[in-house]
């Protein structure tokens, strides 16, 4: 299936960065009991509206053609967030994106993975009701901490991880790996400290099975791998590896490891695999998380480690170092990141 226009970003040496969608700001909740099914899918209300169910409350984001909002269920008061889409503002293509993101989001659970409990539909409106967790996108969140430590750094990264690994694991490949799509709670959740991170927006996954590679050209800019960028054949799940190797480069730094002014310059370097460490942001970040990058920004997609690979580093076991990030300035520098992101949204 094709990638969208109003959903997804498309990258071609040419392409334009498309404006994303405001991040829905959740908080963890446990599957609202009316909707247990003993782990199989979530069910489908079809002709029952969301509100005859729950109690719609506050918006916590906006997109192109859907809005998120908090809601209560009405007999068990449980909290969760719903996103409503209306469809007479959806394209067909945009709607069969949409019935893809509802089949991944139906199959997957895991702590690190944004999960959907029931879907609600009309024939004005589709209703994806889903956990809440209250952090917001994770790059404010740690902004909003403050300083954090080379240890904080390799935590989050670990969850990330691990929520890749259990989506590879189910045959998804996520493909759009990036801050935006990276949520968490607004505190210490089930023991993941310094927070829990959770994947989101499924807009662009696509399943695959042993052998069978992904061909369609998706993805953010920045955090898009080498291949993506050169359509050079067939491509798979190590094309989120790459995002993660980028995702984690920015958390030890406060800036991308491929800097250009032009979009045409930024491809240059990511095809070409151009980075390094300079000082002195990166003078007191360990061997071991440099290490750790250099397993994943590979230009060659067999070399870089799989998510299970990643799991056995030992910089995401404890083998961190203590330094302060950037020189005790990484608050600051992921701010300033936070801000030019922001710019770029709006171009």
């Amino acid at each position: 299936m094709g990638c969208g226009n109003s959903k997804e970003e498309v990258v071609s040496p040419k392409a334009k960065t498309q404006p994303n969608k405001p991040a829905q700001k959740t908080e963890q909740t446990k599957s609202p009991d009316h909707t247990s099914n003993n782990g199989g899918p979530p069910p489908s209300e079809k002709g029952l509206d969301v509100s005859d169910v729950y109690s719609i409350g506050e918006e916590l984001g906006r997109g192109a053609f859907s809005v998120v909002k908090k809601a209560k269920h009405k007999k068990t008061g449980q909290a969760v967030a719903v996103k409503i889409i209306e469809k007479k503002f959806v394209e067909k293509q945009d709607l069969m994106l949409l019935a893809r993101e509802i089949e991944i989001m139906k199959r997957v659970s895991h702590p690190n993975v944004l999960k959907l409990f029931e879907v609600f539909e009309t024939d004005e409106t589709i209703s994806l009701v889903m956990e809440l967790v209250t952090g917001g996108e994770l790059f404010y969140k740690i902004v909003e901490k403050g300083n954090y430590s080379e240890k904080e750094a390799a935590n989050i990264v670990k969850q990330m991880i691990q929520g890749v690994e259990y989506l590879h694991g189910e045959g998804i490949c996520h493909r759009d790996l990036k801050p935006e799509n990276l949520l968490c709670s607004g505190e210490e959740d089930q023991g993941y400290k310094p927070f829990r991170v959770v994947i989101a927006d499924f807009g662009l996954s696509k399943a695959f099975n042993s052998g069978e590679s992904l061909e369609t050209s998706c993805g953010t800019p920045d955090y898009v791998a080498p291949e993506v960028i050169t359509a050079e054949g067939q491509y798979d799940k190590s094309v989120d590896m790459w995002s993660a190797g980028v995702i984690t480069y920015v958390l030890l730094c406060g800036f991308s490891p491929f800097l250009s002014s032009t979009q045409h310059g930024l491809f240059d370097k990511i095809v070409k695999c151009e980075y390094d460490f300079p000082d002195p942001e990166w003078t007191n970040i360990s061997d071991s998380a440099k290490d750790f990058i250099r397993h994943l920004l590979i230009k060659e997609p067999n070399s870089r480690f799989t998510a299970s690979q990643c799991l056995k580093h030992p910089w995401l076991n404890g083998e961190s170092g203590t330094g302060a990030l950037a020189n005790g300035k990484i608050s600051e520098k992921m701010q300033t990141y936070n801000e030019n992101r922001k710019m770029s949204f709006k171009k």
